[in-house]
């Protein structure tokens, strides 16, 4: 699993600056108006070999006239508590001034590993003022530029030094399964009604489960353990904190498993967060079921399986080839072909194909297809192979492999996925100088 980095500071540090560095992308808006990030970002970094998802913040304030501030500093007390490294953001053109004052003791009390990381400090001036931050009290503090870059590596060389190195998780091939999706969605009534058994507190109100727990399910030819997403520990944050909470505990409970049986209320919309999650399991290379829940409250009349089918499905694109089970945890319907479409597609995820047999099926379609010439060079692929990996990665030699654009690399995968069954499972393709 990898570590979750929070970034917090009051606003107008260069917090989010510091994000789209961290994450390479301009995903998060930045502008010198202060408070502009109020929606929270998640992204992936990498650094000296290791993986981290980083987690950009609203600016904490006190005492100001924005309505949305107690919301964002709920959700930014939420992101430290959950994060496993904090790097607390200051600005070395303003100094330290009270909101500095009162993040520093919020940390202090945290008990978390923290970096305090004085940004713009790009001249020799600069780098005599931020000796004031010395009395916030952090032992590792890192003067840098988050708009040029100045200081960033040494910074990143402390942060992924604090992170616990990858540990070999033994596998007793026995599969994980985890079921997320937003609150009050069904997650913890769909795992009682597998059971037989009220294993989990259910009442209809977002946030009853508290912790990510593991139950080993042996019954009816099926061996796996299900993993149930944690939720809001405090009943009386507002909606929006909900669905924070719920992201950032996902992420860990995705990382932790082999297939994500994503649970969806038949009766609300497939809505942002619902995707959130779903790209969350898709970036993390697990396979994927989708399981549109109480539908037995949905009036078929209105309302059939194959329009709710391509209403997700649209949603979903480009990666549409995931199953769709609809259930309903009240009345058991379906739940077990769920769980046997979950085992379908955790098999999917571990296939493993013999490289002469790809070679024989995928050459003659490139041969009949072959990539796009580009300013006037072929590109000619010669070999393919299927990569030693968890879940399915493809690398295909050629001797012009930076010639090879998205369109040609999407018509490689629907051709792999035409011939082998890879449904639910994401699919990595690489092009490789041979």
């Amino acid at each position: 699993m990898s570590s979750i980095v929070a970034i917090v500071g009051r606003p107008n540090v260069g917090k989010s600056t510091f994000f789209n560095r961290l994450i390479q992308k301009r995903e998060a808006i930045v502008d010198s108006q202060s408070g502009v990030t109020r929606d929270r970002h998640y992204g992936y970094s990498f650094w000296n070999g290791k993986d981290f998802t980083v987690i950009d913040t609203g600016g904490f304030m006190l005492g100001g006239e924005d309505n949305f501030e107690k919301e964002i500093n709920t959700q930014v007390m939420i992101a430290i508590e959950e994060a496993d490294i904090v790097v607390f953001v200051v600005d070395v053109e303003t100094g330290i001034n009270s909101m500095d004052n009162e993040i520093s003791r919020l940390l202090h009390k945290s008990n978390k590993q923290v970096l305090l990381a004085v940004n713009k400090v790009d001249n020799s001036k600069r780098q005599l003022d931020s000796t004031e931050f010395h009395s916030l009290g952090f032992e590792k503090i890192f003067n840098f530029s988050a708009i040029n870059g100045g200081g960033t590596g040494e910074l990143l060389d402390s942060l992924v030094s604090l992170m616990p190195e990858e540990s070999v998780i033994e596998n007793d091939e026995i599969p994980g399964f985890a079921v997320v999706g937003r609150p009050n969605s069904g997650k913890s009534s769909f795992i009682n009604a597998l059971l037989g058994i009220d294993r989990y507190v259910v009442k209809d109100l977002a946030g009853t489960t508290r912790d990510s727990i593991d139950t080993h399910f042996n019954r009816f030819g099926f061996d796996f353990k299900l993993i149930d997403t944690a939720g809001i520990r405090k009943k009386s944050k507002i909606n929006d904190d909900v669905e924070f909470y719920s992201v950032v505990r996902s992420i860990r409970t995705i990382e932790n498993s082999d297939v994500c049986l994503i649970i969806f209320d038949a009766t609300r919309s497939f809505d942002s967060q619902v995707k959130n999650i779903f790209w969350l399991a898709a970036r993390n290379n697990k396979g994927i079921v989708i399981l549109v829940n109480k539908w037995d409250l949905v009036d078929k009349k209105t309302n059939t399986i194959k329009l709710f089918e391509e209403e997700i499905r649209k949603e979903l694109e480009p990666f549409t080839d995931i199953p769709i089970v609809f259930i309903s945890s009240l009345t058991k319907q379906r739940i077990f072909k769920a769980i046997e479409t979950g085992m379908a597609v955790y098999k999917n995820r571990s296939k493993k194909i013999i490289t002469r047999k790809f070679n024989e099926c995928m050459l003659p379609i490139i041969e009949k297809t072959p990539p796009p010439a580009y300013k006037g060079k072929y590109v000619k692929i010669k070999f393919c192979t299927q990569l030693p990996s968890s879940f399915p990665q493809f690398a295909f030699f050629c001797n012009l492999p930076q010639y090879i654009k998205d369109p040609y690399k999407r018509f490689i995968e629907n051709k792999i996925r035409e011939i082998y069954d890879f449904n639910g499972v994401p699919i990595r393709i690489f092009f490789r100088k041979k």
